[in-house]
């Protein structure tokens, strides 16, 4: 199913890391950044895990100074792409709540895969975070 949103990022499309990241011999997350209403929303795209977790939480980092930047209230982490998440990436999703309370940016998941989702259900963080269902609509 096509995301709704994904059309709206396309042009945004960027890595963080890009070539000093293949540099060091590891994965490169795609990521886009966009606006939904008073909300920045993040889309990452692969795998979080022992390579590519330090990436994903510098992308969320990102998207909460823009969202602070911007004077967006929350920031919502598209899950829809996300193919698979270790424990180091749920780690960084509590770094990214923390940061978020700091700067004013409230964090919300939104529309986790199954295995996402079932991810979310076993480390107990589907009540920890919001989730929803399905991203906002465009604005």
């Amino acid at each position: 199913m096509e995301w709704p949103l994904r059309h709206c990022f396309a042009e945004s499309r960027r890595s963080i890391i890009g070539v000093s990241g293949a540099e060091r011999g590891t994965a490169v997350m795609e990521v886009s950044y966009g606006r939904a209403g008073d909300a920045m929303v993040v889309s990452s795209v692969g795998r979080v895990d022992e390579s590519t977790w330090e990436e994903f939480g510098m992308q969320l980092t990102d998207g909460i100074e823009r969202a602070s930047r911007d004077g967006l209230s929350s920031l919502i982490i598209d899950l829809s792409h996300i193919d698979y998440m270790s424990s180091r990436g749920l780690r960084v999703l509590t770094q990214a709540r923390q940061r978020g309370t700091s700067a004013g940016v409230s964090i919300r998941l939104a529309s986790p895969n199954d295995i996402m989702r079932e991810i979310l259900a076993i480390s107990r963080y589907d009540r920890l975070f919001d989730v929803d269902d399905a991203l906002p609509s465009v604005s």
